[in-house]
């Protein structure tokens, strides 16, 4: 169902231009046996082929070849589809990854809630405006988020029964993560980090290290061939201006404001655009609760799921870092958040049930913007959807308000967090 819907979007947008087209060059040179060198390629203007507008070449010429900061990782992925049937082929194989990810999303979240609790979570997170924005963007985003749920499950099914399948798989799955895009190691490191640990934990250390070696040689592998290629660690060495886009310790302090930009800011924010991902922070308070008053104790069930929603808002949460700290600028259609977004399932899915109404009219605005969007016929950052007129109140990214509007959250959660405490008090 969600590949029907991803392929019927199609035609919402513009397509095929900016970073896509640079990404279906270095396919296009893949399937011409030039996949080190993308110049034979721009020389045969081969962006005629899905009649997009002319590409022009970034990065450098080094040793003789002249290579981009996208690296080479999309495009071995969607080179096969490429070569079957050009850049409409690799955007419905781009629709069939998207869907996977929602799929293995609502697999993650059945084990934090049952049905029809996590399916519905799935089915609202993959319906909302990023979400199908992306779905068949040339782009790493949502299959990193693929990437990493499969990891997360695989980790998971390691604390139950480290099986070598179960810890391998987890370590296969993180260990292609930084060829689609090198920021992607900061999502992986508490996947990399608990799979280890829970495997270990299980009295197979031998298991837990292979891992870790997975992981381990494809970073190795990976640093060798981008130096031998790139002249660097990454393919973002030949980036210009440098990829983050900072280069000291006060430009970086000042995107502090971006760990609630990325959430509420008016053209990039992800809860701006889609208001049932809100439900993850009742998820996070969910959780919060549940070990403080020790559920698990008393409810063997509860452990694991307690286990399994920390584990996929540690996801979000370095997620949440990776898009504030490592971006130049906040990607519109709150882009930047969206490897998580699968991930966020679980703690959504949480949160649906304990908050059905609530959430349902979370449910309902998210799913009227992504409507709205697709009779504009444009995934456009700069529309009213879904609030209209309202949207002037959402903070503009670097602004004071999103100063204000991070000091007002954080006392909106302590306040919260101190009225239960008193209520527990009260009750005892």
């Amino acid at each position: 169902m969600l590949f029907a819907v991803y392929a019927a979007t199609l035609g919402v947008g513009p397509r095929r231009a900016g970073d896509e087209g640079h990404r279906l060059v270095g396919a296009a040179a893949v399937t011409r046996g030039e996949w080190t060198d993308l110049a034979g390629a721009y020389r045969a203007r081969v962006w005629d082929d899905w009649g997009g507008q002319p590409v022009r070449p970034v990065g450098e010429v080094v040793s003789g070849r002249r290579v981009e900061p996208y690296g080479i990782g999309m495009s071995l992925l969607v080179a096969p589809a490429y070569a079957i049937g050009g850049a409409l082929a690799v955007e419905l194989f781009m629709a069939a990854v998207a869907a996977l990810a929602f799929v293995l999303g609502a697999a993650l979240a059945r084990r934090v809630v049952p049905d029809p609790w996590a399916t519905w979570a799935a089915v609202l997170a993959a319906l909302s405006p990023p979400a199908l924005a992306q779905a068949t963007a040339v782009a790493p985003l949502l299959p990193a988020g693929a990437l990493l749920c499969a990891a997360a499950l695989c980790a998971l099914r390691a604390r139950e029964r480290p099986l070598m399948r179960n810890a391998f798989g987890g370590g296969l799955a993180l260990a292609l993560l930084p060829w689609l895009d090198p920021w992607l190691l900061i999502p992986a490191a508490p996947v990399a980090f608990l799979l280890a640990r829970w495997t270990a934990r299980r009295g197979r250390s031998v298991v837990a290290l292979g891992s870790l070696e997975i992981q381990l040689a494809s970073l190795v592998f990976y640093a060798s061939l981008n130096e031998r290629l790139y002249g660097g660690l990454t393919p973002l060495s030949v980036a210009d201006p440098p990829a983050t886009g900072a280069s000291s310790l006060s430009e970086y302090a000042d995107r502090l404001p971006r760990l609630v930009g990325a959430g509420l800011e008016r053209d990039a924010g992800l809860l701006r655009w889609a208001p049932v991902v809100a439900l993850v922070l009742l998820g996070a308070w969910l959780l919060w609760r549940s070990r403080r008053v020790r559920l698990a104790r008393l409810v063997a069930e509860q452990r694991d799921a307690e286990h399994a929603a920390f584990l996929a808002l540690a996801v979000c949460g370095a997620q949440l870092i990776a898009a504030a700290f490592t971006t130049p600028s906040l990607a519109g259609l709150g882009a930047a958040l969206v490897p998580a977004l699968p991930c966020a399932v679980a703690p959504m899915a949480w949160g649906l049930r304990h908050a059905p109404v609530a959430g349902w009219v979370l449910g309902a605005l998210t799913l009227a913007g992504s409507l709205w969007l697709v009779v504009e016929g444009a995934w456009s950052a700069s529309s009213d959807a879904p609030w209209g007129p309202i949207v002037r109140v959402f903070p503009v990214d670097g602004s004071l308000g999103a100063t204000v509007v991070a000091v007002g959250a954080a006392v909106v959660v302590a306040a919260a967090v101190v009225v239960d405490l008193r209520r527990d008090e009260l009750r005892r």
